[in-house]
């Protein structure tokens, strides 16, 4: 199943940032699609839920540095 969650984090993410998370978050077995707003420090990922998890997509939004303030999951029926 197809699942969203978001991310907000504290402070702005800057372009050098921005791609560092695209590649790392890209990286994990099960995530579709990341996008990120500069502005806001707000981290979207897609993500397919039986091969990934917003905790462990979590743990590594954090293990490259930030904070997270909260999360929102979406679950999308296909």
């Amino acid at each position: 199943m197809k699942a969203s969650a978001y991310f907000s984090v504290d402070g702005a993410v800057d372009s050098h940032a921005e791609k560092e998370l695209k590649r790392e978050l890209g990286t994990l077995p099960g995530v579709l699609s990341v996008s990120i707003s500069d502005r806001t420090g707000n981290i979207a990922v897609d993500f397919d839920s039986t091969g990934q998890s917003t905790e462990k997509i979590g743990k590594k939004i954090k293990e490259l540095g930030y904070d997270i303030r909260s999360v929102s999951l979406a679950q999308h029926v296909m």
